[in-house]
């Protein structure tokens, strides 16, 4: 396996932390002020403040790695992505229905992924002021601060965060999961268990690179995996950019929880 080159690993990180924070900046002037908004052909919410803030992170990140490739959710995808071994991975604004909605866990998630797998990652949450970071081989951060994943073994007591069909499912109650709160921004769902606050992160199928690239590292760095039912990691800049069904956990929890998830939810 190759060593791991930390020193350019950290530059990289560092430009993610200075981007997202900048990002946030911009996405606050926009919050809570009626940006006008539209549905993109999925009927998922986009707003000005979405295409503002993606328009600021093109030319931050691109300008700072013309070589990387760049694949975002508010940029029409690009094959020519696929040719570069490192790209950034972008969702401008995470959970824009709660942004619109004057909710509080929406946030900027950026990634570098290398060869298929993220190498750098940040995760901003605005409104909380909570800057998540990782870097390959060098652990999470929340504002500084190393975080890891629970020590949760089983599933009966678990803390359980994803959206209400999940959490709401009677069989997940019966299998002694405690459901946490309904968080609108994936990245900032998969945070609450890289950071201990959730024991386990659930999404259904669907899922993008963008929501998942960032965060899929915090959890890794922080002790934890992010796979699909199966037990599978995921690759990232592949053609197809939407994932199946997720959890993320603890590794020890990660084979009882796609089990349990898997006969219910899957």
């Amino acid at each position: 396996m190759p060593e791991i080159d930390g020193t350019a690993l950290d530059a990289d990180l560092k430009i993610l932390e200075e981007a997202a924070l900048e990002a946030g900046d911009l996405a606050l002037t926009y919050f809570g002020r009626d940006p006008e908004t539209w549905f993109k052909g999925n009927k998922s919410p986009v707003s000005e403040a979405d295409i503002a803030v993606d328009h600021f992170l093109a030319d931050k990140l691109r300008s700072a790695r013309p070589d990387y490739g760049w694949l975002s959710e508010e940029t029409a995808d690009d094959p020519v992505r696929l040719k570069h071994e490192r790209v950034f991975i972008v969702d401008p604004i995470d959970g824009t229905r709660a942004f619109l909605a004057g909710g509080d866990e929406w946030t900027v998630s950026i990634a570098v992924v290398e060869n298929g797998r993220p190498t750098a990652g940040a995760v901003y949450c605005p409104r909380r002021k909570e800057m998540f970071l990782a870097r390959k081989g060098g652990g999470t951060r929340l504002n500084q601060t190393e975080i890891s994943v629970s020590s949760k073994g089983e599933t009966a007591g678990a803390r359980l965060t994803g959206p209400y069909s999940i959490v709401a499912n009677k069989g997940v109650q019966a299998a002694g999961f405690e459901a946490q709160d309904v968080l609108r921004s994936l990245a900032y769902r998969l945070a609450m268990v890289a950071c201990g606050r959730a024991d386990v992160g659930a999404a259904r199928g669907g899922p993008s690179d963008w929501d998942l690239a960032a965060a899929d590292l915090l959890v890794q760095e922080a002790g934890g995996k992010l796979t699909d039912l199966s037990g599978r990691s995921l690759k990232y800049n592949q053609p197809k950019t939407r994932h199946p069904a997720l959890v993320a956990a603890p590794e020890q929890l990660v084979g009882p929880v796609c089990t349990v998830l898997g006969r219910l939810v899957g």
